[in-house]
This record gives C-alpha cells, sequence and structure tokens, in this order.
C-alpha cells in the first residue's frame, strides 16, 4: 500500500456512493472494440532494493556530459554553477512548487522572483521583464503572440538561421491561426542576416501586416548577428523588433536596447541550471514599458505594506488570467520559477564584474581552439565572421558522425552535428543548397582549460 493509498473498503464505498458496481464500470461508455482485454505487459512487483539496481544499471547506460570534456552547445552549454547555487534552491522554502498567489506567506520567494526581474532587465537593458518562462523557444513565441495584440496585424517573420527548434516551436504554434509565420533565409555567404534578402523576400507578403521581425544573436551558428539592422527594419515597417540572446554574453556585448530593440527573450540555462540531459532551464523574456500589460507570465512588483514597509507582491495581472483561457495574454501559466532563482544566485554570486569575465574567458578559449582546430588541418571555417563562444566549422577529414563517435570513446564531445538539427535548403539568396552534412557547431565555456583544448585538438590529429 505504499504507493497506492486506497484501501479496498474505501474503493468500495466510493463506488457506492457514485452508484456503480465496479471499477469495471467507469469504462462502460468506452467502445468496446477500443478496450484492452488482457493483463498489462508488466513484469512482478520488485522489492525497492531491486528496483533501485535495476534503474541503477539503466542509468549506468549513459555518460554525463560531466564525465566528458565537453564542446557542445547549440542551445545547452556546460558552465560552472557556484556551489552557493544548489545550496540556496535546495532550501525547502524554495524548492516547494508553489505559485506565490497569497504574498503574505511568500515574501521569499517573491522577492527573490523581483531581484531574478531587475538582473534580467540590467542585461537585457529592457524596462520590465517577468518572474520567467518554460524555456527559449516558448518565450519566443509568447514575443510572437504579444506582437500581434500590439499591433493588431497577424504576421511574423523569422530569419532562417535563429536555431531550428526554435523555428519549429513557432511553426507549432502559427498553426493555433493567431498569426502567420514567414520564414526568410539567411545570407549563407556571410552566415549573418541580409535585410536586403529579407526585404526582398517579403516582397510577395503584406509589409502593413507584419507584427514583429525576430532575430536571434548569437543565432544558431555562433554568428553574432546584426540587430542594429534588422531592428530599422522592423521599425520602418511598423513591427516589433523581437531578439533572442545568450544571457552570458550579455554581461559583454552591448545590450539589445542599444539597437533599440523592443523585446529581449532567451534561454537562461546557461546561468544556473546543468545541461542535466537537455533540461529543465528557464526562458527570459524583457520588453519595453509600453507593454508591460501586454507582457505573458506572472510579474512580481514591489509595493509598501499597512505598515509602511517594503512588500513584494504578483502584480499586473489577477490569478485568473493565468487560469482562464479567454481571459489571458498567455495560457503558459506556469514558469521554471526555481531556474530562475538557480540563475539570480548565480548571477549574485558572480556579479557584474564576474559575469564579465565569465564572458570575457568563453570567448578568448572559443577563439583558441578555434585556431587549434584549423592547425590540425581537419577542419575548415564556414565563415569569416565574428562569433560569442560558439562557432561552426567544417570537417573535411571523413565522416562527421564517425568522428564524434571515436572522440566520445576518448572522452570528449566533439561539437554537435549542425545537419542533425537544421537543414537550410534553399534559404541561400542564390537559390543553392547549403550542405550542412560535413559542419560542427563547437561551443567553449569557461571550464575548458588550455590544457584540454590542446589535447582535444591532438585526438582529433590522431584519427
Amino acid at each position: 500500500m505504499r504507493y497506492i493509498s486506497i484501501t479496498a473498503s474505501q474503493r468500495r464505498m466510493m463506488l457506492e456512493q457514485i452508484g456503480c458496481e465496479s471499477i469495471e464500470s467507469l469504462f462502460d461508455d468506452i467502445p468496446e472494440d477500443v478496450r484492452l482485454r488482457r493483463p498489462l505487459n508488466l513484469p512482478d512487483a520488485q522489492s525497492e532494493m531491486q528496483v533501485s539496481a535495476r534503474f541503477s544499471v539503466l542509468a549506468g547506460a549513459n555518460i554525463p556530459a560531466t564525465e566528458l570534456v565537453s564542446f557542445a552547445g547549440a542551445g545547452c552549454y556546460d558552465h560552472y554553477i557556484p556551489s552557493v547555487v544548489d545550496h540556496v534552491i535546495q532550501r525547502p522554502e524554495f524548492f516547494t512548487a508553489y505559485t506565490p498567489y497569497q504574498p503574505e506567506v511568500s515574501q521569499g520567494t517573491l522577492q527573490a522572483l523581483y531581484e531574478y526581474q531587475s538582473m534580467i532587465c540590467e542585461l537585457t537593458g529592457m524596462d520590465v521583464a517577468n518572474a520567467s518562462m518554460y524555456d527559449g523557444p516558448t518565450a519566443f513565441v509568447e514575443a510572437a503572440f504579444m506582437a500581434t495584440r500590439v499591433t493588431g496585424r497577424k504576421s511574423v517573420v523569422c530569419v532562417g538561421n535563429i536555431h531550428p527548434e526554435w523555428i519549429s516551436t513557432l511553426r507549432t504554434y502559427s498553426k493555433s491561426g493567431k498569426f502567420s509565420l514567414v520564414e526568410v533565409g539567411c545570407d549563407v555567404a556571410t552566415g549573418r542576416i541580409n535585410t536586403a534578402f529579407v526585404e526582398e523576400s517579403l516582397g510577395s507578403h503584406s509589409i502593413d501586416d507584419v507584427a514583429a521581425v525576430m532575430t536571434q544573436s548569437p543565432n544558431f551558428f555562433g554568428v553574432i548577428d546584426d540587430v542594429a539592422s534588422m531592428t530599422t527594419l522592423a521599425h520602418g515597417i511598423g513591427a516589433i523588433s523581437v531578439v533572442a540572446a545568450n544571457p552570458v554574453l550579455l554581461g559583454i556585448l552591448k545590450s539589445p536596447s542599444d539597437f533599440g530593440v523592443d523585446v529581449v527573450v532567451g534561454e537562461g540555462q546557461p546561468i544556473g541550471s546543468p545541461m542535466s540531459f537537455g533540461g529543465p532551464g528557464f526562458g527570459f523574456f524583457a520588453c519595453r514599458d509600453v507593454f508591460l500589460r501586454q507582457m505573458p507570465g506572472r510579474i512580481v512588483g514591489r509595493t509598501l505594506d499597512v505598515d509602511g514597509r517594503s512588500a513584494f507582491t504578483l502584480t499586473l495581472s489577477t490569478r485568473e488570467q493565468h487560469i482562464r483561457r479567454e481571459k489571458a495574454t498567455s495560457n503558459i501559466c506556469s514558469n521554471h520559477s526555481l531556474n530562475a532563482l538557480a540563475a539570480a544566485v548565480h548571477l549574485s554570486a558572480l556579479g557584474g564584474s564576474g559575469l564579465v569575465q565569465v564572458a570575457k574567458t568563453c570567448a578568448n578559449n572559443a577563439r583558441y581552439l578555434y585556431r587549434l582546430l584549423v592547425e590540425t588541418g581537419k577542419f575548415v571555417p564556414v565563415w569569416d565572421a565574428p562569433f560569442g563562444y560558439e562557432f561552426a566549422l567544417r570537417y573535411s577529414a571523413g565522416d562527421v558522425s564517425d568522428m564524434q563517435t571515436r572522440m566520445i570513446d576518448r572522452g570528449y564531445i566533439a561539437g554537435v552535428s549542425a545537419a542533425k538539427i537544421a537543414d537550410l535548403e534553399g534559404v541561400a539568396p542564390t537559390g543553392i543548397r547549403f550542405d550542412l552534412s560535413d559542419v560542427v557547431i563547437f561551443a567553449v565555456t569557461e571550464k575548458r582549460t588550455p590544457e584540454e583544448m590542446i589535447a582535444f585538438a591532438r585526438e582529433i590529429e590522431t584519427l
């Protein structure tokens, strides 16, 4: 009875109360031809010790990234997380997944989220931020939805060098009919946005119906893109400029607000969340204050209590907005506030100068590995373009998958195969296919030492 607490007598009592003779009678409305008439194919019950041992065997088939030297990126990064992060977020006051609707008993959580929002605003240069979203892709989608509400328009433009999984998420939500997605290509000759090509691609669409122009910098290939030109283009047609950013690189790059960007979103995993086989992370969402009333998700505000003391509370949206579909600005009513709290603790531990140092170390490491790999003769550059701490190279010495498998056996995660995630066929301005079969995307964080990078390059040379 450890996992099923209802006794046989309690079950009979409930059946009698609703007028049913048996559990089986609860399923009378299900057609006979779709009902399962055999026992489930499950093994016999086992003890806790046996189950634990079985799961340990299954878990042993995986190799955690922490046991390898990781140069993987493409959306999930192996950053160092200060030990204070786990010590804070595992406190029971924070660890309980409770929505802080009752401010009188939730001041700690509310204050932490308020501090998190303030840090996101400082990083992005935006006026307001919400208390987090599920992840980067859904924050990107919510920016598209918000743009349609604000402008009354129905088209959303996205560029082809945005992370393919983010574009896929946009495609999925566009099927709701609330917005139509206009996908335009990137300039495969440079790896960056080509505004002339974007304008040409928009020729067959009604510019007056474009609600948002959505870009990502650094983009999927790690290239730092031309945010200023795309923002100018967006504002020139009366649309909202949305940019997806990496929070670590915001420590050294110009804030999106410096380019006039209206909405900044991103994946927060690099600040405070482990790779953990791909999740969970969290999405951050910040914008100019003129859009505050249309911003999705929860917002924590600061006010004064009856005694004049500083107090925190959910503000500017009622609880009904989060649970009633017809009244909501967003039906992603929950968030990843524990991960957002981790980000706040992480950023607090680093401080402004610490974040700058981490970002500079990542960027310098990336340039060092880039040079080492090109010098092996096994890789050639794809573009001569500025990048953050992630870059793309072509593997010229054979099959990418074979190379990565052999490097795993030697203790290295040799980047991410671009072809396994993206297919840019048909997006080149010339109409040619951009072949990704030999393109590998490498990411280099502050955790990688010169010795590790040199050893990695030497192992590549011996393949």
